[in-house]
């Protein structure tokens, strides 16, 4: 059970990272799966999917709670059955799970050259403060991307968009701690965002 890392942000929240090493067979063996997230797993067309949807099944069971209690709704957000929050990434190699008295939103995101070549799809009001230049640049821009996607998640309302309705304001890698914020249609909500770095990954996770 390669359980990789546990945080505990606050005392009605936990975040707990897999490290995605065994075999599909080695984590379906044993799991307790619903018939329509069989059939999910099943028609997926990557064994890197299968993998990273299975070992948040095991996120869940380290949790206390199996694939039962776990659905979602109309927008695609999940939900579990005793109204707690939670949300769910996988990326590559590992996978992720918060879950919280309060709405939260996490990403896990393999830092990678190319989102140099997307950022001006996810970033505005941040380019004022980012040096494409400093070593450090590739690096932000995840943590930029990690903590949009995380509200995204959080809210999960159609029509938000990264660019136009989110913002991140300056920050150090080395903070680990950053301030966020949402613009959308009159609604204006200020976030603590989360993030740390491991292995060539970022995780970025908001708190509400």
């Amino acid at each position: 059970m390669p359980l990789y890392k546990t945080l505990t942000p606050n005392s009605q929240t936990t975040v707990k990272i897999w490290k995605i090493e065994e075999s599909y067979d080695q984590l379906i063996n044993g799991l307790e799966l619903k018939p329509e997230s069989l059939d999910r797993v099943l028609g997926m067309k990557s064994e890197l999917h299968q993998r990273g949807f299975l070992s948040v099944r095991h996120l869940l069971n380290a949790f206390g709670y199996t694939d039962h209690d776990l659905f979602y709704d109309a927008n695609g957000k999940p939900h579990l059955k005793d109204g707690k929050h939670i949300s769910i990434t996988h990326s590559f190699t590992f996978s992720g799970v918060i879950i919280s008295d309060t709405e939260v939103g996490i990403d896990i995101e393999r830092q990678r050259q190319k989102i140099a070549v997307i950022a001006k799809k996810f970033v505005a009001y941040e380019f004022e403060y980012l040096d494409k230049e400093a070593s450090d640049y590739i690096n932000k821009l995840t943590v930029i991307w990690g903590i949009k996607e995380s509200l995204y998640k959080l809210f999960a309302t159609p029509g938000m968009l990264f660019r136009e309705h989110f913002l991140v304001i300056p920050f150090s890698i080395i903070d680990a701690q950053t301030v966020c914020w949402i613009d959308y249609k009159g609604l204006k909500k200020r976030y603590t965002a989360n993030y740390l770095e491991f292995e060539g990954f970022t995780c970025a996770y908001v708190i509400e």
